[in-house]
């Protein structure tokens, strides 16, 4: 998993709220176990005609929110079915940030495993960030992790909570492998213990 480094980058404008899962990405593309490839199908049945074309209409699509890396939300998104997918496709399609109102509790959690930083404001917040996007599209805000703050053009300074393990692991790239991996001197030492105390289980 990459670390989360401060950046500025553009800030793309979703104004829906309770944008649950099926949404995000739809069960018929959960046919893989690996975590590349889905950011093809994000927001699929918005992003896309029937035709497979873009669609024009859908926020998205705009050549201003190219490339951005940060997905300004409406309340409640990631709600619905559980899927990690989810949060695999935002991440393989671009975006490691996301700030709304409040985060599907299950969704919220796999963000952080993912390397994805979900940030929650408050409505009056999320309101004048929408306004400042609407303004000016393809504008970039910077996320400063190590500061936990949100920082515009416009003047808008957001300071954000968040728990201490949470921002170390997306600080240091640290996925629940990564964590384990901390401790590869300790888990060495217990397999060369067991092996010498019990070869015959590693017998090939």
């Amino acid at each position: 998993m990459e670390k989360y480094t401060k950046h500025t980058s553009v800030a793309a404008l979703m104004n829906r709220s309770n944008v649950d899962t099926d949404q995000i990405i739809a069960k018929q593309f959960l046919k893989k176990v690996e975590r590349t490839g889905f950011g093809a199908h994000l927001f699929h049945d918005w992003r896309f005609l029937e035709d497979g074309s873009p669609n024009p209409d859908f926020e998205l699509n705009k050549p201003e929110f190219k490339d951005a890396k940060i997905l300004v939300a409406g309340d409640n998104f990631g709600c619905g079915s559980s899927r990690e997918h989810a949060p695999w496709a935002i991440d393989d399609y671009g975006f490691n940030t996301i700030i709304s109102t409040s985060f599907a509790d299950i969704f919220y959690n796999n963000c952080f495993k993912n390397g994805i930083l979900p940030i929650e404001v408050d409505s009056d917040t999320l309101k004048a960030l929408m306004s400042e996007i609407n303004d000016n599209e393809g504008v970039s805000f910077t996320v400063d992790l190590e500061n936990q703050q949100v920082s515009t053009p416009g003047g808008i300074e957001v300071k954000f909570e968040l728990d201490g393990f949470r921002k170390h692991n997306l600080l240091n790239g640290l996925d629940d492998i990564g964590l384990t991996l901390e401790h590869i001197d300790k888990i060495d030492s217990y397999e060369a213990k067991h092996k010498a105390n019990f070869p015959w289980l590693w017998a090939s």
